[in-house]
């Protein structure tokens, strides 16, 4: 395998969780040819290292070694495997700045918001740790004489993980915690573009002390990875965090084996400002839903509708606090870092341009910003028309599209205008709009005069074609469990 650049040598201090191979029955694992795939910094273009492009026998070996592994796994009392997992989560927070830090060298995202993601990741680790515990099984009151009944949730088998580039840490975590706390065993793919946040994950959790093919992962192009996962009936579940576009293709490909499928795909979050609300709090807000990992979020606010009767001066306050942000390398913790590829930029630029050709009015921003190829002006556009594409497409990016709207009946219908259905912004402090709205919006999460509103212990997930499933929470481990009835006749 390629040497690390000296980006690694200088930030990372323990260079064991720096790994370029695979991690496949307990095993390090390079592709038999040698060949191998670049991983760059997207804020300076440098090589940082690179992964091994494994082929579909090695997928399929790590598939044999998940179900290997499985029986074993399944049957240690849940003590044990909450054992384990503790035993993760507690070398996730004592790694994290290293952590982080490779984060920010392989997606480019602020040092402080890598650190939060390390932290977010870790703790869905320590609740599935906790919630192996809790008791599994049911009884239900019996409807036939003399017969007991009981209900059992048993582990699928093998769960076939796709993990994202965003989030290149906290989605791994918050699938393999669940899955692993259910019984079963992993394979797992993380994107090309950031896999050495999943491969620092692996090498940790062979230090816990994790069986072999117990936590899999393997690098190389997706289709040639994924593809015989979809197709193996042992594989038995599939989760995928992406666009909705590839949740599709595998939703489509893993119909001939029937799998469990949790799919966290696109979304296209609205923000709707009353003009009851607190106006410099939701302008705060706002900034936080828009501009979190440069805009390269599903969870990003993408449509900000505002009531005509604040809208100028929502306008003016949101686009002053856009102008102070500051833009650079992820390692200087900057508020904006790069975008991940060229493609992200140039819908960056397609979006602003075909907003202005329709109508809409440039306050800041609207272009390439000098730092680099992949940096992007924070922007705002005003008096963005319904048939700009900004309105109707995820945008990925610090672009940030406002409209004025006069009735609650016109932004709901706006609002819900989308495929989408994740996630849905709300400033308000009239508690019976507050109820409408939360009743008439169709998304999964409702945010109300606040952001962050994700964590271990609730069920993420949307609405439409924003997936399928929830992670987070009991439902999370539900989602890699079956149920079985057990009636037992006394008589």
């Amino acid at each position: 395998m390629g040497k690390a650049c000296t980006e690694i040598e200088f930030f990372i201090t323990r260079r064991s969780v720096m790994r370029q191979q695979s991690y496949i029955a307990g095993n390090w694992v390079s592709s038999d040819d040698g060949s191998s795939i670049e991983v760059k910094n997207p804020a300076t273009g440098r090589t940082i290292g690179t992964v091994a492009k494994l082929s579909g026998n090695d997928s399929k070996a790590a598939v044999d070694a998940a179900g290997k592994a499985f029986p074993g796994w399944s049957s240690l009392l849940p003590q044990d495997r909450a054992r384990l997992l503790r035993r993760w989560f507690e070398l996730i927070r004592a790694n994290r700045e290293d952590l982080a830090r490779i984060m920010v060298l392989e997606q480019g995202k602020p040092l402080s918001e890598a650190l939060g993601e390390i932290d977010y990741g870790a703790s869905f680790v320590e609740f599935y740790a906790e919630e192996t515990r809790r008791p599994n099984i049911e009884s239900i009151t019996s409807h036939l004489p003399d017969a007991e009944m009981e209900l059992w949730r048993e582990p699928v088998g093998v769960a076939a993980l796709i993990t994202p580039w965003n989030f290149p840490s906290a989605m791994l975590t918050r699938k393999a915690s669940a899955a692993l706390a259910a019984g079963c065993t992993v394979v797992a793919h993380p994107s090309g573009e950031t896999p050495f946040s999943a491969l620092a994950l692996a090498a940790l959790a062979e230090e816990a002390g994790f069986p072999a093919g117990v936590f899999n992962v393997v690098t190389g192009e997706a289709p040639e990875i994924v593809g015989p996962w979809t197709e193996d009936p042992r594989v038995r579940a599939l989760s995928f965090t992406g666009s909705t576009e590839i949740g599709k293709l595998l939703y489509r490909q893993s119909a001939a084996t029937v799998k469990r499928l949790v799919l966290e795909l696109g979304g296209h979050a609205p923000v709707i400002v009353f003009r009851d609300c607190d106006l410099d709090s939701a302008v705060e807000e706002t900034l936080k839903a828009k501009f979190a990992t440069s805009g390269q979020d599903c969870l990003a606010a993408n449509r900000i509708f505002v009531e005509r009767a604040i809208y100028e001066a929502f306008c003016e306050k949101f686009a002053e606090a856009v102008r102070k942000l500051t833009v650079g390398n992820g390692m200087d913790d900057p508020d904006i870092g790069p975008l991940m590829n060229e493609k992200a930029v140039a819908k960056q630029e397609q979006h602003v341009g075909d907003a202005l050709a329709k109508g809409a009015r440039l306050l800041c921003g609207g272009q390439r910003h000098p730092a680099g190829p992949l940096f992007f002006e924070p922007t705002v556009l005003a008096d963005v028309p319904e048939t700009a594409q900004v309105m109707h497409e995820e945008t990925f990016g610090p672009v940030a599209a406002i409209a004025p709207f006069d009735t609650e009946e016109e932004v709901v219908q706006s609002a819900n205008n989308s495929e989408y259905g994740l996630v849905a912004y709300l400033h308000s402090h009239d508690p019976r709009r507050i109820y409408r709205m939360s009743r008439a919006l169709q998304f999964g999460m409702v945010a109300v005069n606040r952001t962050k509103v994700t964590g271990a212990p609730i069920p993420f997930g949307g609405m439409k074609q924003s997936g399928l499933g929830r992670e987070g929470a009991r439902q999370g481990l539900e989602a890699f469990t079956d149920i079985k009835y057990v009636c037992r006749d006394w008589a």
